[in-house]
């Protein structure tokens, strides 16, 4: 497995490299048959650590988890207990989808934008274009799952939604966390 350790604006030292690759290849190994490669960044938020924390599994799903402590140690050991448990709780679905999937899942690539928010309050304002700014432009990744893939995908990162490629038509499709708890799916019909 491959690992970019990296920090924001605070130096990250050999040892705690060592003991981040340490325990979450042991993790990995544990529960994801073959994970390709993991990203962790250490940052500073007033006086606490925060660990946020990435590891590709070669069936093209993403397991994601964010902790926070007072000690930098700490706040690892807390991202590392979160991804632990994702894992654990979908070892079993991630081993059979991993079994009936012959080739790892396709990305398409997609753009993503970030736009400005209204920074007006007063309602009876109108803007001076319907135009919105665009703040930010990145590229994204638009995976090709079956809907079961997308739902266990959503609920690994912890994202609210996750927009896919459909395997059975092609279409894209999202399904998202609704506000009773429940998952919501958008399929598109054909046009």
């Amino acid at each position: 497995m491959r690992y970019q350790i990296s920090g924001k604006q605070i130096e990250i030292g050999q040892a705690l490299q060592t003991h981040v690759q340490d325990n979450l290849g042991a993790i990995a190994e544990k529960y994801a048959e073959r994970p390709t490669d993991a990203t962790i960044i250490f940052s500073k938020s007033g006086s606490e650590f925060v660990c946020e924390t990435s590891v590709h599994l070669s069936t093209g799903l993403t397991a994601s988890a964010k902790g926070h402590a007072h000690e930098i140690y700490a706040a690892f050991e807390a991202t590392a207990e979160k991804l632990e448990k994702q894992l654990r709780r979908y070892k079993r679905r991630l081993k059979d989808h991993h079994r009936e999937r012959s080739q790892p899942i396709d990305v398409y690539g997609g753009s993503s934008y970030i736009l400005a928010s209204s920074e007006e309050t007063d309602e009876e304002s109108e803007p001076d274009s319907l135009q919105p700014i665009i703040v930010a432009e990145m590229e994204t990744r638009i995976p090709s799952l079956s809907v079961g893939e997308a739902v266990m995908q959503m609920e690994i990162a912890g994202a609210p939604l996750l927009v896919f490629r459909n395997e059975g038509h092609e279409r894209v499709n999202v399904v998202y966390r609704r506000d009773d708890g429940n998952v919501g799916w958008i399929d598109p019909g054909k046009d």
